[in-house]
């Protein structure tokens, strides 16, 4: 603490970023100010609570950089959370991305969904975000039946089904009629930026036309679309008549929590809300400028306008993202921002419970298994399981649980390079491979390293650990005679500690054992699947590695081969080797399932 008081001391008063560090040098938040003295200070001349006393008890030095002014800290604040992914910078930590409706700009456009805006360059007109993909699906889907507009990414030599169906003019190989692409370039713009008057006129005439045909059917299809077009599309409507679009956020705090809540405006409709909840670390002004400056860089478009609640320095946002933002002060603008704010609060009340239930089950377990095995931190732990078949297909796999929570993006699949039967053999070459990897790339080690299995393979992987220069404790689950998890084996020498069956930190092992073991029997399967269907190929004449790509590549499975039939094979391959090849397939399959029915 005397040498965080001296650092201190020398902290200048100027704007700039501060990076918090752990016992590991590892930056475990980053932050900005306006007055870096005075903001660093703070997190160590206060009491604190909740997720904020949990980051300062793993503070053991920091390191700041100073700038020209804030929104130059904005950006380096935003870009060093990118490069070092601090875990106590969790705010925008699973986010997803709506979908939005993409017009090309070719000479023939064409309508699809996209999901990734960070790889496009915007040449083209993308409407939205979309509540779903399947709301923007069907949007996408209406459109081009009212709209024969082109379907195919690359033209192809003769018209395709659409062409046949109505939905194509087949513009492959016929004339491309320009002022008519051009009319139904905008009408499609006009319904997507929200005026559906002109194409509900086109089906309510089509409608009425085919009623009077007798063709009921065809008319209670349109009719469908028209209540889709009713229901899913014609959203709320708000009190600004200017078209503008328009990003709505709001906030609510309780206990320790914040609730933020962006409304989407599109055509003078909320087309769809976003809603996030998490513990605070920072100040709630600081927490929602982050969170806003980098909204916009997960797949979300800019629109034209912003506004915000006043506690919000709406002049930095602006200067950061290059677009209009405004904290309003009366009428209809700040009605809407109530409102985004009014939500917020809502949904943090109605989740507050469910949050607390959560937390017990995963973070207050995690911190038990801390203070049971007597460790500084537990953050992240990596588990281990092995899967073979009598020696074959042998394989690892790796899960990671952070603060109690898996990180899937972490999971790690290992192939075994030499098959055996040997337990011990397997857990020593991945745990080797997985660690020296670890070492090699400096990247992010774990707290605690569990095997699922007994005390064999907790002393062969202690052995790698150590034989590495690392230092990471090695504990191991122990099972009673019905296979159930009912102890910890850990410490050195190593002893058993019983677990409540009815505790949260059984609930939170046995969910990471039961993930662990999936993982790797998921993984396992698919190499025994892929290996029965090459070796399976690999006896039959006719069939060498061109044909075996292709049929791999078009089916994956032996049974989805199998069910492709003879006909459809033979599309690939020569009749009679279509026919041998479900042959074999057919006893092959039948020999799998009797001894499946004999176990």
């Amino acid at each position: 603490m005397d040498y965080i008081k001296q650092k201190l001391s020398l902290v200048p008063t100027n704007p700039g970023c501060y990076l918090m560090k752990n016992k590991d040098g590892v930056i475990i938040y980053v932050g900005k100010a306006k007055n870096l003295k005075r903001r660093v200070s703070s997190y160590f001349n206060r009491v604190h609570t909740g997720k904020t006393a949990k980051l300062v008890s793993e503070i053991v030095d920091f390191e700041y950089v100073v700038v020209g002014s804030e929104t130059e800290s904005l950006i380096l604040e935003i870009n060093l959370i990118k490069e070092h992914d601090p875990k106590y910078n969790i705010l925008l930590r699973d986010d997803k991305s709506y979908p939005y409706i993409e017009l090309t700009n070719d000479e023939v456009p064409r309508l699809s969904v996209v999901r990734n805006l960070s790889r496009k360059k915007h040449k083209s007109h993308l409407y939205g975000p979309y509540p779903n993909v399947t709301a923007a699906r069907n949007t996408v889907n209406l459109l081009n039946r009212m709209h024969p507009l082109r379907k195919c990414k690359t033209y192809e030599k003769k018209p395709c089904l659409y062409y046949h169906i109505g939905e194509c003019l087949g513009y492959c190989t016929h004339h491309v009629d320009v002022e008519a692409i051009q009319q139904m370039k905008d009408e499609i713009i006009r319904f997507l930026k929200g005026d559906h008057t002109q194409i509900t006129t086109k089906i309510e005439e089509e409608m009425h036309k085919e009623a009077e045909k007798l063709n009921f059917e065809k008319a209670k299809e349109l009719k469908e679309l028209l209540d889709y077009i009713e229901i899913t599309l014609v959203k709320q409507k708000v009190e600004i008549s200017d078209n503008i679009d328009r990003d709505i956020f709001g906030y609510y705090i309780y206990k320790g929590y914040i609730a933020i809540q962006v409304f989407f405006i599109r055509g003078g409709k909320i087309l769809e809300r976003h809603s996030k909840i998490t513990d605070m670390v920072d100040t709630v002004e600081e927490e929602l400028v982050r969170y806003i400056a980098e909204f916009y860089s997960k797949n979300f478009l800019l629109p034209k306008e912003i506004l915000v609640p006043n506690i919000v320095d709406a002049n930095l946002l602006e200067s950061y993202l290059q677009v209009s933002v405004k904290v309003p002060q009366k009428g209809v603008k700040l009605k809407l921002v109530d409102m985004a704010c009014e939500n917020a609060k809502i949904a943090l009340e109605n989740e507050f419970e469910m949050i607390r239930k959560d937390e017990n089950k995963t973070i207050l377990a995690n911190e038990e298994l801390k203070n049971i095995l007597h460790l500084e931190s537990l953050y992240r732990i990596e588990l281990f399981d092995n899967s073979h078949l009598f020696g074959t297909y042998s394989v690892s796999g790796m899960v990671v649980f952070k603060d109690g929570k898996p990180s899937k993006n972490d999971y790690r699949k290992f192939k075994i390079i030499e098959d055996s039967n040997d337990e011990y053999a397997m857990m020593k070459e991945v745990t080797y491979r997985r660690y020296f990897r670890v070492l090699k790339d400096n990247l992010e080690r774990p707290d605690l390293i569990i095997v699922d299995g007994g005390l064999g393979q907790i002393h062969i992987v202690r052995e790698v650990i150590e034989s590495l220069g690392m230092h990471i404790p090695v504990v191991g689950l122990k099972k009673d005679n019905k296979h159930n998890t009912n102890a910890l084996m850990a410490f050195d020498p190593i002893v058993e500690i019983p677990i409540d069956k009815k505790s949260n930190l059984f609930y939170l092992l046995e969910r990471m054992q039961d993930e662990v073991h999936e993982f790797t029997i998921h993984y396992h399967r698919q190499l025994r699947s892929k290996g029965a269907v090459e070796s399976i190929l690999d006896t039959i004449p006719g069939i060498g590695t061109k044909r075996k790509k292709e049929l791999l590549k078009k089916y994956k499975t032996l049974a989805r081969i199998r069910e492709a039939g003879i006909e459809e094979l033979s599309k690939f391959i020569p009749l009679h080797t279509a026919e041998q090849l479900v042959h074999i397939l057919d006893d092959y399959i039948e020999s799998k399932n009797h001894h499946e029915k004999e176990r």
